[in-house]
């Protein structure tokens, strides 16, 4: 199946990557297409949705994606009686605004962490850079890396933490969930935290957290608003065969609280905080079908 591998291998770079990085990569996309010339204002808006679709459509499952492009089409529909070059602008500003608004985010949830990392040993899946921003500000006593296979990004993700100083050690997957006997938090990142307060993240992540919960070992989430998605899992696209490979969905009785940079909130609580962002809803509904909303 060579369409398949083709797309597995696509998912294990991003997933190298990271979430974050996926953002960024979005908005970088919706600045090149601003940047062609268009007669109208109308054309570059369609051109940002038609475009801003395409993304999404890569990653259906993805919040960071559709976050980040979602944002940037919704200012540019608010606008669109703009002239073409202040419109252009406008999205050019816009995007740079989610790229520099993600290194605040980053530097927020890590102090409102603080207190929980001090002293503490933590069990971490995968390779997020809000975990790696927030473990870096407050070293915990010890940090615990799972390989997370199968693509394994959990080695080179130690290896980061260990540059920085950090007390780490690296474990197998298998072996995770006996290392939670020693463990105070399970923190992991997310792909998507949905407005039901679903989590889709490495594949994995379930099973740790069900692990966790019978420790009595909280189960937090660092998420920017950006990657919080405005519709319930059972509504969100189904995810690709290779999506399946390495992402799950995690339900929210297994998560404690997910921290933002809004503040830290519990599962039954994100659809507030969806709500109060107007944003979010305003750029899936450009993105996705209206029947998901």
């Amino acid at each position: 199946m060579p369409g398949h591998q083709a797309a597995v291998a696509e998912l294990t770079a991003d997933r190298e990557h990271g979430a974050s990085w996926m953002a960024r990569r979005t908005v970088e996309t919706l600045i090149e297409v601003a940047e062609q010339p268009f007669e109208s204002s109308a054309e570059l808006f369609d051109k940002l949705v038609e475009a801003g679709r395409k993304l999404a459509e890569s990653r259906p499952g993805v919040g960071a994606i559709a976050g980040a492009a979602g944002r940037v089409l919704a200012a540019a529909n608010a606008h669109s009686f703009l002239e073409p070059d202040e419109l252009r602008r406008l999205v050019q500003e816009e995007a740079q605004s989610i790229l520099h608004g993600r290194e605040r985010a980053g530097a927020s949830i890590a102090v409102q962490l603080c207190p929980q990392l001090g002293g503490a040993t933590v069990l971490t899946h995968s390779a997020s850079a809000t975990v790696r921003e927030a473990l870096i500000h407050t070293p915990p006593a010890k940090a615990i890396c799972t390989v997370s296979e199968p693509v394994g990004e959990g080695k080179a993700f130690a290896d980061e933490l260990r540059e920085q100083g950090l007390n780490v050690d690296l474990v197998r997957d298998e072996d995770a969930p006996a290392a939670l006997d020693d463990v105070t938090i399970f923190l992991v990142g997310a792909d998507t935290v949905f407005r039901d307060g679903t989590l889709c993240n490495k594949i994995g992540t379930t099973a740790l957290a069900e692990a966790a919960q019978k420790r009595q070992v909280p189960t937090i989430v660092a998420c920017e608003i950006v990657k919080l998605a405005p519709i319930d899992v059972a509504s969100a696209p189904e995810q690709s065969e290779a999506e399946r490979e390495l992402f799950e969905m995690t339900p929210p009785d297994l998560l404690t609280e997910i921290v933002t940079e809004e503040g830290a909130v519990t599962p039954d609580a994100v659809a507030a905080l969806v709500d109060r962002t107007p944003f979010l809803r305003d750029g899936y509904a450009l993105l996705l079908p209206t029947t998901a909303l």
